[in-house]
């Protein structure tokens, strides 16, 4: 199985494969599984949200202390929120409160800022040059295009919708992420507060294929070779495939996390606020469940994923999958838990 011919972006990458590991911030996109990914040939990527601007430079140093073939890093673009206000953080606190208790954890203490100084993590990709600048949440600043332009480094963003495709397009990003409703982790809505569209990734693409004149990366569902070859015939240039790599030796999944995703080969998932204040899609858990049930105790995103950040860490500690954020596309199937390249060379095999 090979690119089409007009996947001029992955050519001038000089992929083997059409293939993104996705970018999984919190874990899964280890130094180990960034650098063994593009070595086998497809695009490793980093999944940088969370991190500062040193410890961004220290993974790609990592990496290409591994590798020297191209990799790329991923941020969130970022939305201003109001402070949150005294009574809303006290109804948090409260519907939270007995999982804080069962946790052992003390009261949480909330402060702005809510995310990492995205400038100074944006600075740091300038710096590192990696192959390729993908982001999600909306519009890289007019600005921040052009210095990426100016560096050489290729920009990727992400939609969920043909509008916000046209959006990306206008730009001037070099391909676009076309992300399904079947994916896993956070949704790359634009509007953090909006109803999330819902579409499905084969839709998406009839709906851009042929409107949208960028290389468009099919992502959402896809687990096997025939799920890939599938998206190409439909007019993707590459895909980008998250969830069947989360048990692959290098994935830097937490125990609890892996042990989770490989109780069954039909995993449960479904969309949910409860973790950070944005839909993402994960396997239901038990925070999950009672927290959806509870909106009026979910801050908006970023305050809410700093907000759970402590009851994730104990959580992965405790060896309990009860209140992580168990990010999970729909796809079904047995996960792979040998490498990353093995899996790699398995799902492009002729």
């Amino acid at each position: 199985m090979s690119a089409p011919s007009d996947s001029n972006l992955f050519r001038k990458l000089g992929l083997k494969h059409p293939l993104i590991v996705a970018p999984m911030a919190g874990g899964p996109s280890s130094v180990d599984l960034v650098a063994s990914a593009s070595a086998a040939g497809a695009l490793g990527a980093m999944g940088g949200a969370y991190s500062n601007a040193a410890a961004i430079e220290a993974f790609a140093a990592q990496v290409r202390q591994r590798t020297d073939r191209p990799f790329s890093i991923n941020l969130f673009i970022p939305h201003s929120i109001p402070d949150i206000a005294a009574d809303r953080l006290a109804r948090a606190v409260e519907a939270t409160a007995r999982y804080r208790q069962e946790l052992e954890l003390p009261s949480p203490q909330l402060e702005a800022p809510y995310e990492e100084a995205f400038d100074a993590q944006f600075e740091a990709v300038l710096r590192i040059k990696p192959a390729c600048f993908s982001f999600v949440f909306g519009l890289l600043p007019g600005d921040h295009v052009r210095e990426a332009k100016k560096a050489g480094i290729p920009l990727i963003g992400t939609a969920t919708t043909l509008d916000e495709a046209r959006a990306l397009e206008d730009s001037g990003v070099d391909a676009i992420t076309l992300q399904g409703f079947e994916a896993g982790g956070h949704r790359g809505i634009f509007d953090a507060g909006a109803a999330d569209p819902e579409i499905g990734l084969r839709d998406l693409l009839v709906q851009c294929v042929g409107t949208v004149r960028l290389p468009l990366i099919a992502a959402g569902g896809i687990m096997t070779s025939a799920d890939i070859q599938a998206v190409l015939e439909a007019g993707a240039q590459a895909v980008q495939m998250g969830t069947a790599f989360l048990a692959c030796t290098e994935a830097g999944t937490s125990a609890p996390y892996r042990k989770k995703l490989l109780e069954t080969a039909e995993r449960r998932t479904r969309t949910t606020r409860a973790f950070s204040g944005r839909f993402a899609r994960g396997i239901e858990n038990r925070f999950m469940n009672e927290m959806d049930g509870k909106p009026e105790g979910i801050l908006p995103f970023p305050a809410q994923n700093k907000f759970t950040r402590d009851m994730r860490g104990a959580s992965t500690a405790k060896g309990l999958p009860d209140f992580l954020s168990l990010w999970s596309g729909t796809g079904r199937g047995e996960l792979w838990q040998g490498s990353a390249a093995t899996l790699i060379d398995r799902l492009f095999a002729e």
